[in-house]
């Protein structure tokens, strides 16, 4: 299956740059898994260009990216499992879009070894289900481990202290969003849970410029070779980063890894003081047209602090269309999202009032 990340400098030459699997597709293959076929990606995932893919709820919508046919694959009942990967936003957002689970694991916990890199601090692979039970599985084929061990019986929701996080980007939350975090603080106080909502120090409004700030210094190192190689077959997105359009100075790019590098066990203290704590996944429904993948901004502070994050999908816009919502934990505490998102997303799907039109 030839690798060519979807760039017009490797097609037409045969297997690509590749001609061994990926770390994860090695460890899935090994296990017994299926492997289907390549889905759609954005250019090297890392520019918002969409199509082909169109979204399985509404094909005059994007499925989001930039694991855009994987996202989409899965959402339209084509394969159980899909992989993508994520460095903003580009797992969870198509999660929320398709109506389907989608996680990003704690950063580093599975391997990437093999796949595109953009941003070694926030590249994190990721991977698409209809079901938890479908995560479990892959949990055990990847080895993913917490460090406490997650009990055998069901989460229960009464009693849980569960909190909702709006974050600084809420003022961008559209109609869907917003009554989708409504409607899941309601289902869950029916439930008998301890809900309330948290904000967080003035600090962590930092972290969507420190992101960028980032990918635009990690971005240039990572594209340099293709560039020098083709540049005038790669997207101008990317020439941005290696000519370092806006000027980043290598002392801005350090101020940015050491204040995520700081708020990351402030953000882990946070969240072990509940059970589970929410986020919005996406600013809306999916947004019309296909040839641009959407907005990732309520992912990106998640992403660089490497936190496990489950879309939980059950919930509709205004249009009917489908919206979800982030479930977020502390590092290496994936097992315990898994665990208390598969009770609440069954909830959500059972009371959310999403009704799929596929079948």
């Amino acid at each position: 299956m030839p690798t060519c990340h979807n760039s017009s400098i490797y097609k037409g030459k045969g297997e690509g740059p590749s001609l061994i699997d990926a770390a994860p597709i090695i460890t899935l293959r090994a296990a017994g898994a299926l492997i289907f076929g390549k889905t759609t990606t954005t250019e090297f995932a890392s520019v918002s260009d969409g199509g082909p893919s169109t979204n399985p709820h509404d094909s005059t919508r994007t499925p989001g990216g930039s694991s855009s046919g994987s996202g989409a694959a899965v959402g339209d009942f084509q394969v159980p499992i899909g992989l993508g990967t994520q460095t903003g936003g580009s797992t969870i957002r198509p999660g929320s879009f398709n109506s389907i689970y989608a996680l990003k694991p704690t950063w580093g916990a599975i391997s990437r070894e093999g796949l595109a890199q953009y941003s070694i601090t926030c590249d994190t692979l990721g991977l698409y289900a209809r079901s938890v039970e479908d995560f479990e599985l892959l949990a055990k084929v990847f080895q993913l481990a917490d460090d406490e061990p997650v009990p055998v019986a069901p989460f229960s929701i009464r009693g849980s202290k569960i909190a909702f996080c709006k974050t600084h980007v809420w003022p961008k939350a559209g109609p869907g969003t917003k009554v989708a975090w409504q409607k899941a603080q309601e289902l869950l106080k029916s439930q008998g849970a301890i809900v309330e909502e948290i904000d967080l120090l003035a600090d962590f409004e930092k972290i969507q410029q420190w992101h960028s700030n980032v990918l635009a210094g990690e971005g240039r190192t990572s594209f340099l070779g293709n560039y020098l190689l083709a540049k005038d077959k790669l997207h101008k997105n990317l020439w941005d980063h290696v000519e370092n359009s806006t000027k980043l100075s290598r002392k801005e790019q350090l101020e940015s890894y050491d204040g995520c590098a700081r708020l990351r066990p402030v953000w882990d203290e946070i969240a072990g003081k509940y059970d589970a704590v929410f986020t919005p996944s996406v600013v809306d429904e999916a947004p019309v047209g296909i040839g641009n993948t959407g907005d990732a901004s309520f992912c990106s502070m998640w992403t660089i602090l490497q936190v496990p994050c489950l879309n939980i999908p059950g919930f509709a816009s205004e249009s009917g269309l489908p919206v979800g919502l982030t479930l977020v934990g502390p590092r290496y505490h994936d097992l315990h999202v898994l665990y208390a998102g598969k009770t609440i997303g069954g909830l959500f799907e059972a009371e959310g009032g999403f009704q799929s039109k596929l079948f």
